[in-house]
């Protein structure tokens, strides 16, 4: 495993974000772990989150110029963490996020930010993708941004479980919406890293058998 890989599993934990017991996703499986974005509680932290995304974002899209869009409410720290980061860098990307309900004063209007326009590409940034459903519902938002192009989503953590078919729901999100979906880990990854203490015995083969009833086939 990359050591930027395990810095990051290591500093998921160290925050609180990666969890282990018994759990309830969104789509309403039962899991035996668990990625809690909102446990990103300092700056510091927010800071090297940030950092992880940045890495992710060179690693596959090198320097190119896209708008960050953060999904309230957990995506929206995460877009301007990272934006921060990239503009670090010397990649300085505009950000935006959206409301839960639509604003019907002032500027009015669902979303809050850098609103793209037509020929520009977004890249969705997320904590987790389970079913994809958080996805879909961000598809919907952007939708009404016309001529705006989504290039890539980046999650935290590929859970590598079943979607709605035997593929996984980022290949299923990848599949409906055309543009791919990255990771900074996957929980391949995790096993790895657990394992590598034999007190994290119990949780490896915990998600082990979660994977064998709920993981994905590709």
């Amino acid at each position: 495993m990359e050591s930027y890989k395990r810095q990051f599993i290591q500093f998921l934990e160290e925050a609180h974000v990666l969890k282990f017991g018994d759990f309830t996703a969104k789509s309403g499986r039962k899991i035996p772990y668990f990625i809690n974005a909102g446990e990103i509680k300092t700056g510091a932290q927010i800071a090297m989150l940030g950092q992880f995304y940045a890495r992710a974002y060179h690693e596959k899209l090198g320097s190119k110029k896209t708008v960050l869009y953060g999904p309230a409410y957990k995506g929206i720290s995460i877009a301007v963490s990272a934006s921060i980061a990239l503009a670090g860098d010397g990649l300085d990307v505009p950000f935006f996020f959206n409301r839960k309900e639509a604003k019907d004063h002032g500027e009015g209007g669902i979303f809050v930010g850098y609103v793209p326009t037509e020929g520009e590409e977004v890249v969705i940034v997320e904590d987790v993708i389970t079913a994809g459903t958080a996805i879909r519902e961000s598809m919907a938002n952007l939708s009404s941004l016309a001529g705006v192009k989504v290039a890539a989503t980046f999650v935290m953590v590929d859970r590598k479980e079943k979607g709605k078919t035997e593929l996984s729901a980022m290949a299923e999100v990848e599949q409906e919406f055309g543009f791919p979906v990255y990771s900074v880990v996957d929980v391949y990854d995790i096993i790895e890293y657990l394992e590598e203490n034999p007190a994290n015995e119990e949780n490896v083969m915990r998600i082990k058998n979660y994977l064998a009833i709920n993981g994905a086939k590709a």
